[in-house]
């Protein structure tokens, strides 16, 4: 019951955030130059005064702002994303398409993030100040350094153009038809540049906070009063250390999904990932607002969820903490 009355208490939260963040984004959306009727006229290679004018009374655009944000947010409330003039079908089928990749894509980078960071931070902090603590250290300050885009690139002249080792975009190889086992490795062989390009520099940010953590929290009493009592390193470290020094490591996972999901938008366009970050360029360069709006009230909702998780974790790792 507790935890019941803490998901609607979360709930009953989210609403106003996600209708700040609708209305402030339709808004300012609607500052920026041109429309939808603008690129598919300018796709056309032009048209007269009376088609575009035509064109902006069918989607609805010759109407004042206030009167389409209405409309829009009826719609929404409905759970009807609305038309897609881009791609000629509903919003939410679009989004439907795309979703699944770009949770793979942000989940798997996330995964090797978290985990490698965790372990390597861990590594460097039982290790201080020595040679290996130096090497790992190093390592985080170069992944850190270097952008995601920059470091697709090169991975893609590297492992793709010069050993032809991975394949250089997309989710799948489409005309080999793969299926069960063989599908299965075809899309892990497609994630594994970007989803390195994508999660490195998360690893660096996990393997830096964690070794501070660990240190900081080696220094506690109760770690001493354990070692004093005869406990071995490796049960302080796995029963006394690392469950404390997770807590802020975990609270900056939750934080950064929604830094995940922007950075995939420029993995995704480099490796040409057909997920919401690739769909979020082409929606922008487009101008295809309903998709953009659906994309970014999706995202939201993904990233008010992950909080809400994170929240659970943070509350079960540390007993002191109470749902209220």
């Amino acid at each position: 019951m507790k935890l019941l009355r803490y998901g609607l208490r979360r709930l009953l939260q989210a609403v106003p955030v996600i209708l700040l963040i609708t209305v402030g984004t339709f808004l300012l959306l609607q500052l920026a130059p041109g429309d939808t009727v603008d690129a598919l006229v300018g796709d056309m290679g032009g048209a007269d005064a009376q088609f575009i004018a035509r064109l902006r009374a069918e989607y609805g655009l010759d109407q004042p702002v206030w009167v389409q944000l209405w409309r829009y947010m009826l719609k929404l409330f409905q759970f009807d994303f609305g038309w897609s003039f881009v791609y000629e079908q509903p919003v939410s089928a679009v989004l439907m398409d795309r979703l699944g990749v770009t949770l793979l894509l942000m989940a798997t980078s996330l995964f090797f993030a978290f985990t490698i960071g965790v372990a390597l931070g861990a590594i460097a902090a039982r290790r201080a100040y020595s040679l290996t603590d130096n090497v790992i250290s190093t390592l985080g300050l170069v992944f850190y350094s270097t952008p995601s885009f920059f470091l697709g690139l090169m991975m893609i002249v590297l492992f793709s153009v010069k050993l032809g080792w991975l394949p250089a975009g997309g989710i799948e190889t489409i005309a080999a038809f793969y299926s069960g086992l063989d599908y299965v490795i075809d899309v892990a062989l497609h994630l594994v540049m970007p989803t390195a390009a994508l999660s490195l520099i998360y690893l660096a940010l996990y393997l830096r906070l964690m070794r501070a953590s660990v240190l900081e929290t080696a220094e506690q009493d109760y770690v001493r009063t354990a070692r004093a009592k005869g406990a071995g390193e490796t049960r302080l470290m796995f029963h006394h250390i690392m469950r404390n020094a997770l807590l802020p490591v975990v609270t900056l996972l939750g934080l950064q999904f929604s830094t995940v999901l922007g950075g995939s938008v420029v993995v995704e366009t480099i490796f040409t990932i057909p997920g919401l970050g690739q769909l979020a360029y082409q929606s922008v360069v487009q101008r295809d607002m309903n998709t953009l709006m659906g994309i970014i009230f999706l995202s939201a909702v993904v990233v008010l969820v992950v909080n809400f998780l994170t929240d659970l974790v943070y509350a079960r790792l540390d007993s002191r903490i109470e749902l209220r």
